[in-house]
This record gives structure tokens, C-alpha cells and sequence, in this order.
């Protein structure tokens, strides 16, 4: 794949979104690697998309067994294909998770079923509401010293901390979609104490990304 970066586009089979995942999968894998349980366990991805993140992944952690999600079915056989193309035998198949739709959160028996969960490159072009769901799902989904790990660009505290996030805040803005655009770590950790989560961890990522790391309170 060219290093050139494509035209951006936001959907998840897209040239951009798959340039954007070559180059930063290597320092997300880094975080997991220090994160995720060193015991066997079950991983959830949310916000999946291609599958090329999950699926770079897990053969990493042979001891973990991972989960992809999505709102967008119409991506679940290219996560297969993947899961086929890499021999991923600790891939299960993709379930649908719509963090705007309740109905699809979890099931009764999921609960403090999962030791991690991970999301990757979702709140820039996603209303920052689905903090809500998304901390709901984690607070009923993950045991009780389990992790939830949202990769991407944030502003803190009202501010943008680099003047390229800004230039492309500002890029993301002008294609005039409401709800595309840097949105502040401050709403995700209110969104967390709706549901007894708290940010653990800032993580400081290349390219002037973060790894915002939440756990449960007291946890």
C-alpha cells in the first residue's frame, strides 16, 4: 500500500481508513501488549469495521480470545475473510453492536463476561452520544478489573493539544457532517461516571493520537 495518504473517507473499507489502520496498528499492539490480561480471557472489539485491526491483532495473544462488533453487518464478511486469510483461530465471528441502538448492547448472560474491550479511530466521525452506550456496555460487559481502551485524536479539556489536530479538526469540520470532529476527553469521562467507569490512564500515541484507558471506579 502507497504511504500517500488517500482522500479521507470514513467508511470502513475505504483506501483512507485502511491506510490510516497500516499506520497505527504497530503502536496500538504496543499498548495491548501492556494491557490486555496475560491470562487466557475474552477481548471485545467495538466499532470493528474491516476487521483489519482485530484480526493484525490477535495472533499476538494466542491465550485471548477476541470478539468484533459493529453497528454496519454489511463489513462481517470481510471480517471473516480475514479471519480465514490469517488462520485467526481466536477470532470468533462478528456480532452486531450498535452503540445508538440499545436493543443491540449485550445479553443478560454477558455480564463481566469480557476481561478487555477496545475501540479504535470511532469518536472523530461519530457523535460524541455513543459515549453513553458505549460506557453502559463496558460498566454491564467487563469483569470487574477489566480495561476499556479508545484509541484516536481528542481534544483536552476544550483544547486542541497540536496545531495538527486542529488542522484536522478543521478538516473533518468541513465537510459539514454534524457530528464529524475532534471531541474532548471531558465528555467521555462524564459520560463514564454516568455508568461508575473513571479514566485510569492518558496514554500519549504517535501522530498525536491517545489511548484513553478507563476502568471501573475503585477498580
Amino acid at each position: 500500500m502507497s504511504n500517500d495518504r488517500p482522500p479521507l473517507n470514513p467508511h470502513p473499507l475505504s483506501e483512507y481508513v485502511a491506510w490510516a489502520g497500516n499506520r497505527n496498528r504497530e503502536p496500538i499492539l504496543g499498548v495491548l501488549k501492556e494491557k490486555l490480561p496475560k491470562d487466557p480471557g475474552r477481548v471485545l472489539e467495538m466499532a470493528s469495521g474491516s476487521g483489519m485491526h482485530i484480526n493484525y491483532f490477535a495472533p499476538h495473544f494466542e491465550h485471548l480470545h477476541f470478539h468484533p462488533t459493529d453497528k454496519d453487518q454489511e463489513v462481517f464478511d470481510n471480517i471473516k475473510q480475514l479471519k480465514m486469510d490469517h488462520g485467526n483461530d481466536n477470532i470468533a465471528d462478528p456480532a452486531h453492536l450498535d452503540l445508538t441502538d440499545p436493543n443491540t448492547w449485550f445479553n443478560p448472560g454477558d455480564k463481566n463476561s469480557f476481561d478487555a474491550i477496545f475501540c479504535i479511530n470511532i469518536f472523530q466521525v461519530a457523535p460524541i452520544s455513543i459515549a453513553d452506550g458505549m460506557m453502559e456496555c463496558a460498566s454491564h460487559l467487563l469483569s470487574d478489573d477489566g480495561v476499556l481502551l479508545i484509541y484516536g485524536p481528542f481534544k483536552v479539556e476544550g483544547r486542541f493539544t497540536t496545531e495538527s489536530n486542529q488542522a484536522f479538526h478543521d478538516t473533518l469540520s468541513s465537510y459539514e457532517v454534524p457530528e464529524w470532529g475532534l471531541k474532548d476527553v471531558a465528555d467521555l469521562k462524564k459520560a463514564a461516571a454516568n455508568h461508575g467507569m473513571e479514566l485510569k490512564e492518558i496514554i500519549d500515541m504517535p501522530a498525536n493520537n491517545f489511548t484513553l484507558v478507563f476502568g471501573r471506579v475503585g477498580a
